[in-house]
């Protein structure tokens, strides 16, 4: 995953897949490699974060701080997904010359519907990469162990964790690991969905000059802009909660951190809610929350303001919850949709230190039927 031992290639059903390979990096022999795999890949086992100077939410796990936030550049701002934030801290970080390269994400220059890190080393190459990618992308095969000290990655949950218990598995101190930027993360669609919308929209692949899945304006529009110079567009709403978001694969979906809980830093969008408290996904000046999740995160995030890179303003997490309701959602009934997946006959994930128990009693009635639905749909599947 971050060295040649592990190589990824996207399967049949549109999602990225890992494949153990033999390597002769660090000396490990193949079992050794395994081994290491094993306890670095989320999609097996998951440890919280556990430090004294933690505090805890059950929703968002552990943390330091929270804030709303934003990008003071207007350009970064209304370039980002919710408020720009990971795309200045991106832009300061290497112009400050704390690092010399940020791992994150952008579109494929030859085939735009597709999504492939990029090693971003300059303020064009971060307003490049500056809003999600909704689709598969492997962003840890562009960061290598050699290069942990100067790098830092913009990555999943999922991708955060793996770099966390890689160092653990390693032995590394906290100074010999990579600055960890993570946002919130609803799961993986396959790719499979964005190439059903480029047609739905009558996007020829051959005529796709680029592809957006939402930013420039908060929360933007899936925009397709096409070599002849027309441009096709879709709401955020309609392009995730109709056709994106239902395609999401099983295993995010008894995922137990959604919200970059062993990242540094942790960004997510801070909805304006309706009476009901469900999002209105209206454009507006982006607004996010940010979670400092280590002391490295609170100190850069502090550092940043006193730069004038960001304004901050402190956040109760309580006041998250309401406005991220997927997230709450999906931790509240995860113990019942762990129990409802293992009875159906397929195995789980091993999650340890999130109290998934205690928590699933806040739930009620909506556990039970999480765990009935959670079986009928594996067993159909």
């Amino acid at each position: 995953m971050v060295s040649n031992r592990v190589s990824i290639s996207l399967s049949n059903d549109g999602f990225m897949r890992p494949v153990v390979a033999r390597s002769n990096s660090h000396h490990q022999t193949g079992a050794d490699e395994a081994k290491t795999f094993k306890s670095m890949c989320p999609g097996i086992t998951m440890t919280a974060s556990k430090s004294a100077v933690l505090k805890n939410s059950d929703i968002f796990g552990g943390y330091v701080s929270s804030w709303v936030a934003w990008a003071n550049d207007p350009e970064i701002r209304e370039a980002g997904s919710s408020a720009g934030v990971l795309t200045a801290m991106t832009d300061w970080l290497i112009s400050t010359g704390r690092i010399r390269s940020v791992v994150a994400s952008t579109e494929a220059k030859v085939d735009p519907r597709r999504t492939v890190p990029l090693t971003i080393t300059t303020r064009d190459e971060a307003l490049t990469a500056a809003g999600s990618r909704y689709a598969p992308v492997a962003n840890l095969t562009n960061l290598k162990i050699d290069d942990f000290q100067t790098s830092a990655l913009i990555g999943k949950p999922c991708e955060a964790s793996a770099i966390k218990q890689l160092g653990d598995a390693l032995g590394l101190q906290d100074h010999q690991r990579p600055i960890v930027l993570s946002f919130f993360c609803a799961g993986t669609p396959s790719q499979l969905a964005t190439d059903s919308l480029a047609e739905l929209l009558e996007a020829p692949a051959d005529d796709i000059e680029h592809l957006r899945y939402r930013g420039n304006g908060w929360p933007g529009e899936f925009t397709i802009k096409l070599e002849s110079g027309d441009t096709r567009t879709m709401s955020y709403d309609q392009s995730w909660g109709t056709h994106l978001g239902r395609t999401v694969q099983w295993r995010c979906k008894i995922c137990v951190d959604g919200t970059g809980g062993h990242s540094d830093i942790a960004v997510g969008d801070y909805w304006e809610v309706d009476s009901k408290g469900y999002p209105l996904f209206e454009n507006a000046d982006g607004r996010s929350v940010a979670i400092a999740r280590t002391v490295r995160g609170e100190e850069l995030l502090e550092a940043a303001e006193r730069d004038g890179i960001i304004t901050r303003s402190p956040l109760k997490l309580d006041l998250v919850s309401a406005v991220q309701p997927l997230q709450t959602e999906r931790k509240l009934t995860l113990a019942a949709r762990l129990v409802g997946r293992r009875v159906a006959g397929k195995r789980i994930p091993q999650y340890k230190g999130y109290n998934l128990i205690r928590i699933g009693r806040q739930s009620g009635m909506k556990a039970l039927r999480a765990l009935a639905g959670t079986f009928v749909r594996t067993r159909q599947s």
